[in-house]
Formats: structure tokens, sequence, C-alpha cells
């Protein structure tokens, strides 16, 4: 398998180098079956260089989003992606840090302009509750889509709402893409919470969601070209932090440490094991990447990247390709 990278600010761990001879060298001229972007990689905390979560997959024909957190509107705009263009959006729970860019995709998108200009209606899958929101996003910008349709004369069929509540199990299937979703972990009153799995011409990426250790992760990440999981780790603050405000033992425990998603990497053995949706519990030091890294390689050594937003992976038969776009 090999690599290229491009982008001299990848923090990209590699191991066992004799199998990554092509490192730096650029790959065959070999069908891209899937490409994936990394829009956001942060968590709640306002971060200017971590947008809140979101992973565009391009796959088959077909631009399919999971999550929405902030600041993906800015993102898709960076990657040349007209917002019109998704196919589907999907959503892994409705904990704000998730979808609270969801508002501003599915109305920009909306727009007449080169960089939105969507044709038909918003198609979004979410758990339980994804129905009722959507709904009442309508209902709230009903004066701002009777002024566009009068004033811009924008089709009112493209601010259209299609949602779905959806449960465990195959969700869209579509041209021989097919995504599914299946329940992870994200605490007992976090229910449902699901992680999807994207399968094309025999090559599979799986998306963790947010979850504790989860055994359906380490099943459907089993073999996965990539295997993007969510990590959480206590800052360069953590003592201070956990004594003032106890709410942050509550985010720990509602999460993955690095060193768990370690021997989950090491039971699933994909291709490539990526962190996303980084939750850093207080300050972050500059060391904070070194130490995510170092807690995983207590129990895996093989490939690992710790994620970066506008990271891009070109999975192939020929093997990934990392970039930034």
């Amino acid at each position: 398998m090999k690599y290229k990278k491009t982008a001299s600010r990848m923090l990209a761990v590699l191991a066992a180098a004799a199998m990554f001879a092509g490192l730096g060298q650029a790959r065959a001229q070999a069908e891209t079956l899937f490409t994936v972007t990394l829009l956001g990689t942060g968590s709640p905390t306002p971060r200017p260089e971590r947008n809140g979560p979101s992973t565009l997959i391009e796959v088959g024909g077909k631009k399919l989003l999971f999550d929405m957190g902030r600041g993906n509107t800015v993102s898709l705009f960076r990657a040349k992606i007209p917002f019109g263009e998704i196919t589907a959006h999907f959503i892994t729970h409705l904990h704000s840090d998730h979808i609270n860019g969801l508002p501003d995709l599915y109305l920009t998108g909306w727009l007449g302009t080169p960089y939105a200009s969507r044709q038909g209606p918003f198609v979004v899958y979410g758990p339980k509750g994804t129905e009722a929101m959507m709904a009442k996003l309508y209902d709230a910008f009903s004066e701002d889509r009777r002024i566009r349709h009068a004033d811009e004369h924008l089709t009112l069929e493209a601010a259209a709402v299609q949602a779905h509540d959806i449960g465990p199990g195959v969700v869209y299937d579509v041209d021989g893409v097919r995504v599914t979703a299946f329940k992870v972990f994200h605490g007992a009153l976090i229910e449902p919470a699901f992680g999807y799995k994207i399968e094309y011409k025999g090559h599979k990426v799986v998306l963790s969601g947010d979850t504790k250790y989860a055994p359906a992760v380490e099943k459907e990440g089993t073999g996965a070209d990539l295997l993007i999981h969510e990590v959480a780790i206590l800052g360069s603050d953590a003592e201070r932090l956990l004594a003032e405000r106890p709410v942050y033992r509550a985010i720990m425990d509602h999460h993955i440490t690095p060193e768990q998603a370690g021997i989950l990497f090491n039971n699933a053995k994909p291709k490539l094991a990526v962190f996303s949706h980084i939750v850093i519990a207080g300050t972050a030091a500059p060391d904070t990447v070194d130490q995510i890294v170092a807690q995983t390689r207590k129990a895996y050594a093989g490939p690992l990247v710790v994620g970066e937003d506008m990271m891009r992976f070109n999975v192939g038969d020929d093997g990934i390709a990392v970039s930034t776009r």
C-alpha cells in the first residue's frame, strides 16, 4: 500500500515502514473509489484551527456528508464543493456540535449562487428526532423562504426538506453505494447514536460517530480501508479543570481514550486508522497530538493518522493517498 503526502503540516504516523516503501511517491494511476475529506475534526470548543465534526465522502458519483458541525460550509467552499451538489446528509446523533452547522448548509445551499444552487430537496438521515428537528427548522425560516422566493425567484422545491428517522441497518443503497447505520454507545441517555459504514466495489470506510469503546465499531471496522474514530484526551490543565468543573468527567466518560482506541484498532486492523472529532478537555498543549499518538501506540502499532481539517484520503485498489485539499 502506498501513501502520498503533499502537505507539510499534515500530522501522520505510519507504522511498519517496510509496508510503506512507496511513502512520498506518486500512486499508480488507478481509479479512485472513495475521496474522504475531513471538513471538521474538532469539538464543541470553538478552536479556530478545528471546525466542528463533519466528513465528506465522495463515492460512486455521490457526495455524502456525515454530520454538519460548525464551519462545514466554509470547509466545503475551500474544497470547491458547491453545497447544492451534496447528495444526502447523515447525522450520527443529535448533540448540537454535530448539527449546529446544518441550518447554514440548508439555507445557504438554497441560494442561486455558483457555490450553492441546490436544485432539489435537502435530504437528511438521522436518529429519532431528525424529522421533528427538520420540520421545526423549516418553519423557523418561513419568512426567509417567502422573501427569497418573491425577491430572488428561488424555487420552493429546492427549499423543501426530506428528513428520515432511521434505525440500525441499510439506510441508503443507490448505484452500488451502500450506507449502513449501526448503534454505538455514547452514553445511556444519548440513544440512539450511530456509526456509519459506507461500502462500494469491495471497499469500505467506517465512521465511529461519538462513542465509548463499542464492539460494533470494531466489528464493522474490521479490515476497513479507513476507520475514522473520535477520541478524547485531557488537556494540560486537567487536574484543575476536573476539580473546578466536574462536567468534564462526564464528557470524558462519553468518549473513547487514545489507549482504548488503540486496542480497538489493533483488533480491527484497518488499512488506515484515522482520528477525527478530537475532544480536548481543557487547554490544548503544543504536544497534544504527540500525546494522542503515544497513548494509542501502547496498544496499536499499525498505520495511524491524527486528522486535521481539510485532510483528504483517496482510496483505490492500489492503496490510499493522503493529502490536504
